[in-house]
Order: structure tokens, then sequence, then C-alpha cells
């Protein structure tokens, strides 16, 4: 996918073009409101990622003028006001999401992936063709179940063709879509990629033909099977998050890694922040000189306000390096200079404190966080409004014993993080302090409501009965941490987890509306899902997905789910399989039919995420017993 970021903050340009680049996204960056309409209206973008504050043409007027001129590509305002007049203006103004500054960049990227699913016919599909098979989800290639190991460019190409199958690519095409505007390369830089493409796909069996050329027009993927079935078969994938390949914008020969390390990560922010440090100080520095002058009664309003602009610049910069201290001390700046009139130099005097404060803090302080993507094979752990040593000590532990912990400071940002609508990796196992507030129960309620099979802890350093049942009754479990060592609470947490393995759920059904609500609706109770919409691909996904448990329609075109039931049991590998019938079909005879040829359930249409993953887990225990 191709992202168009429009950004005057060179640090934030710098950490969000790699951190959607490890994605496979290709990023254009630019960093004015003019320039910014030039690429729009020039290239096109699956998505753009959009600031409010930006020179020349501000984001909220930029947003207006796309969405004036028709285009409808996905748009995600960056704001640093946290209010609600501010929100609203950009959604008017045509935007489909936004995030307020400073933000997590997990967060982020979760809501372009989000926005980018939306705006997609076929989300994160697994796409193959023939004996071809590309898992978007996992970024795993396989050519007749043998797996391919594929350099960057490579995949996607691979990608480019499987998912617009019948179309001819021309050289210009395949350019535009996978390197950014700055960085095209010349025509033989993609026919040698293309080269190792075809060799690595013959090597694994494939014709020699598989990817055809056109001369004089281009390239394009050659009828699968030997001709015998050219239909590409794009299938709805897994809902589990996108694992992060190594180096995407690299064009060497090195492969495709499940995730970033995270102390490479590490090294790019700190190395970032040296370049960013100067700048941050030089903007502090025309504050300084400003407030100075509010001083001495010599100030203008005009330079009032550049003040406060080049704060509110700062926050966000501050926030990109999680320079919490540093970041917060610039935001009573920022709050100080926004006024509708010109300050006093008595009310300028807090001002200079500031000043003095935040230049001390930006003279010691260094970026020391870890990825702020979480590595997709860790389960993560959430701290949320924990005491700071406690949390530094868990943190370390959960580090030591193969977790990936996010710190929160408050009830609200873990709100926002979990419901945000971002879509995030959800958690494992969530530990809040509880203070007695209404609002930590109203946020162990939600989670319980709203992620029932998440273990949620609940530590407090006094053993009050009436805080114990609060707790319980609200879907929490409650830990006093008085006389408990850091361990022993850790050792509390990971008991609540459970052992088994996360279920693989695959269901078929030919309602493609159906098929994009059935993984939200079932995400919540910790199932692994993979939808299929074409039955006649059923038994290659079956074999590359290998489900715990089956969710099959009655009535589908060309072959039905009570077939497909029948297959499945005659097969010794496959009789054992739990099968569950979901369909709209309420009628006595279907039903009869479906336990006859071998269901272990049968669910009628509508039904609720709660109750069908109920069912399946209860198929699941009860297999487990036998």
């Amino acid at each position: 996918m191709k992202i168009l970021l429009i950004e005057d903050d060179d640090a934030l340009i710098a950490i969000l073009t790699r951190s959607l680049s490890s994605q496979h996204h290709i990023v254009d960056a630019v960093k004015d409101g003019e320039m910014g309409w030039t690429y729009a209206s020039t290239f096109d973008y699956d998505a753009i990622v959009l600031d409010i504050m930006l020179p020349k043409l501000d984001g909220i007027s930029l947003c207006q003028k796309l969405r004036g001129a028709g285009y409808t590509t996905p748009i995600l305002l960056l704001t640093a006001q946290d209010n609600t007049t501010a929100k609203v203006q950009g959604l008017d103004a045509g935007a489909d999401d936004y995030v307020v500054k400073p933000f997590d960049i997990a967060e982020l990227t979760a809501r372009v992936r989000a926005l980018l699913r939306r705006g997609s016919t076929n989300p994160l599909p697994l796409l193959s063709w023939g004996d071809l098979m590309l898992n978007p989800s996992s970024c795993e290639v396989t050519y007749n179940g043998q797996s391919l190991t594929l350099t960057t460019k490579e995949y996607d190409l691979l990608e480019l063709f499987l998912r617009d199958s019948y179309r001819v690519f021309s050289n210009d095409e395949i350019i535009d879509r996978l390197w950014s505007s700055d960085d095209f390369p010349a025509e033989a830089t993609v026919r040698s990629h293309l080269r190792r493409l075809r060799h690595k796909l013959q090597a694994a069996g494939a014709p020699q033909d598989f990817i055809g050329t056109i001369h004089g027009r281009g390239y394009y993927l050659t009828s699968a099977q030997n001709s015998l079935d050219s239909t590409p078969r794009h299938l709805v994938g897994t809902i589990h998050e996108l694992p992060l390949p190594d180096d995407c914008n690299n064009d060497n020969s090195q492969p495709i890694h499940s995730h970033r390390q995270q102390s490479d990560y590490l090294a790019f922010l700190q190395e970032t922040w040296v370049t960013t440090k100067p700048q941050c100080l030089e903007n502090l520095a025309e504050i300084v000189t400003i407030v100075d002058r509010l001083l001495l009664g010599h100030c203008t309003y005009s330079l009032q306000q550049q003040a406060h602009q080049k704060a509110h610049k700062l926050v966000g910069t501050l926030g990109v390096f999680s320079l919490t201290s540093a970041m917060e001390i610039t935001r009573q700046i920022e709050r100080l200079l926004n006024r509708s009139i010109l300050l006093s130099p008595t009310e300028a005097l807090p001002l200079q404190t500031y000043a003095i404060e935040l230049e001390r803090e930006l003279a010691t302080t260094f970026p020391s966080q870890k990825t702020d993507i979480p590595n997709p094979d860790l389960p993560l752990l959430l701290l949320i409004d924990l005491d700071p040593s406690l949390n530094r000590s868990l943190t370390e532990i959960a580090e030591n014993r193969g977790y990936h912990p996010i710190s929160l400071s408050s009830i609200e940002a873990a709100d926002r993080y979990l419901f945000s609508g971002s879509d995030p990796n959800p958690p494992a196992l969530i530990l809040v302090n509880f203070r007695g507030s209404s609002s930590t129960l109203g946020f162990i309620h939600n989670v319980h409501l709203r992620l029932p099979d998440r273990a949620i802890l609940v530590l407090s350093d006094r053993d009050e009965l009436i805080d114990r049942l609060a707790v319980v009754r609200h879907g929490g479990k409650f830990v006093c941490t008085t006389n408990l060592t850091t361990s022993q609470i850790f050792t509390a947490a990971t008991s609540l987890l459970p052992n088994t393995t996360t279920p693989k759920v695959m269901v078929v059904d030919d309602d493609l509306d159906w098929l994009r609500t059935v993984p939200k609706l079932l995400q919540p109770w910790g199932l692994k899902i993979t939808t299929l919409a074409d039955p006649q691909q059923f038994w290659n996904v079956l074999q590359s997905v290998q489900p715990d448990a089956l969710v099959l329609d009655v009535q589908m075109p060309e072959i039905n789910g009570l077939e497909l039931c029948q297959v499945l049991r005659s097969d010794p590998q496959w009789q054992r399989l739990p099968i569950l019938f979901l369909s709209a079909s309420k009628d006595s005879i279907s039903q009869q039919e479906a336990f006859k040829v071998g269901a272990d359930d049968y669910l009628c249409k509508p039904m609720m995420g709660g109750e069908i993953a109920q069912r399946i887990r209860h198929r699941l225990a009860r297999l487990q017993c036998q």
C-alpha cells in the first residue's frame, strides 16, 4: 500500500516512515500543505496521514480541498489539540480518523491499518494462484507447500500481481506502486527483481512462464496450474496483526524477517534524537527570546502567537520520543501562550521558570524506550497507573520472561489504547493499580465486557474485603501487594493466563459482508479467524491453516456446506474436527441434514459473537476430554 505523509516535523517523518515501511507500505513524505496537494493530486495513494498545523496550507483546509475535488482516499489527521472542537472540525472537513499528539506509534500504525482495511474491497486477503499462496497476515509465501524466501521487493511484486491477477502491469505502473516518488529506479532494476523472483518460483516447482511478459506492455500472471484453472482465489484472511518485516525499503537481497529487533529500533530512535535535539534547542531559544520581550513589555501579539506555534510543535516532537517530563513542561508553556490577547509581564513570569526547567531537561534527557511496535511473537502485557518503582521492576521481569510490556500512565490512556477504534494488538494480561476510584472500577467492568477472555489483575496495597468484592463484581482479580515481592506479583498475574494456544477457526461462507463482520465479532474471545469465500479453494486453505474448528454455511454455490462436512467425516485426518453450521436457514430439515452428515452443532443467524465463541470453545473442550 502507498501512503502520503504530510508533516513538517523531521523527527516524526523519520519515525513514521520507518514504522509504516516496516509493514510493507511505500511512504512519500512532504512538509507543507501545498506540496501535499501537488502529490495527492498527481499520484495514487491508498491513505493520507496529514498534520493539521502545516506551512502554506493547513491540514483542515487541505482535507477540505481534497474532498471538494472528489478524492475519496482515507485521511488520518494528526493534531496536538486534544479537544472536541478540533476533532469535530477535522471530521467535518472530511477526515476519516484522527490521532492526538503525542501518540503511541503502535496506535497510529494500527489506525492506518484499520483505514486501509475499511478502504479495501478485500481486506487483508489470503491470496492464491494455482499452487502459489501468499498470506499478508504472516508475510509467508509458499508454492505447492514449499516456503519461499523473498526479498522485500520480490514479495511486494508478487503481492501486487496477486491483488489484481488479470491485469498487465507496465514498468511505470510497477515503479509507481512499489517505490516512493523520490526514489524511482531504472526499468532495469524492475527487470532484475522480476528475474530473481522468477528463478525462486521455478526452483520451488513453478512453470518457467509463471510470470509472463507482453513485450511493449508489461508483466502478468499466466494461467495457474498449467492453464487448467486461471481463476485467482482472493480469500479474506486472518485477523491477527501483521508481523513486521525488516528493512522494507531496502532493495538488497536479504530475506524478510518476521519482526524488527527491538535493539535496532532503539538505536534508530537514539540516532534520530541526536539529529533532532539541536532543532529542539533552537526552537526553545526562539521561545525564550520572545518570553524575554514579553517580560520587558516589548512584545507583539504576533510574536506571542509565533512562540505558541513553536511550543505546540515541540510538544509533538518530544512526545514522539516519549520524553514525557520535557513534553509536559513544554505543554505548560504552550497553554500559557495560547491566549487571545497579549500577555502582560506579570502573566509571562511563569514562562521564564518553565523555559529554564525545559532547557535543563533537554540537556540531560535521552530516549530509552523500547520499540513502540510490539513484537507479534510475544504476549502483550499492559501495566496501567502503577507506582514508578513497581512499574520498572515488572517491566524488567516481563521482558526477561518473554513478554512485551507497555506502560500506560492513567486509566484514561488505557481506555484510549484499548477502545479508541485503532485495533491494537490485544493484550494477554492487564495489570492495573486500584486507588478505590469509580473510574478504575468502570474501566475494569468495560474491559471485562468487551474483552472477556483477557485477564485483569488489580493491584492494591490495602487488603480490604470491600475492595476485593468491588473488583470481583466488576470482572477483575484482586491481589494485595503488601509483603509480596515483584516476582511473586508477576507470578500471580501470569497464573491467570490460559495454558492453551489460541484456537484457530476457519469460517466458510459465500456472504462477503458476513465474512468481514465475523472476525470482529469473534476477536475479543481470543480466536484466530481465517475466512474463506470460495469453497472450491476449501481443501488448499484447510491444509494450510490447520484449523481447530470449522464453521460452515449450508447453502453455497457449486459446493455446499453439507458436502464439505461429508468430505471431512470420511477423511481419517479430519473426521474428528469440530464442525459447526451457521446458517440463515432455521427449518428443521436443514438442521437434521446437518447433523446427519456429521455436524457437531447448528447455529442460526443472526447470532452474537459471544454465543458463537462459547459454542466453539465448548466443542473444543469436549474434544479435549475425549
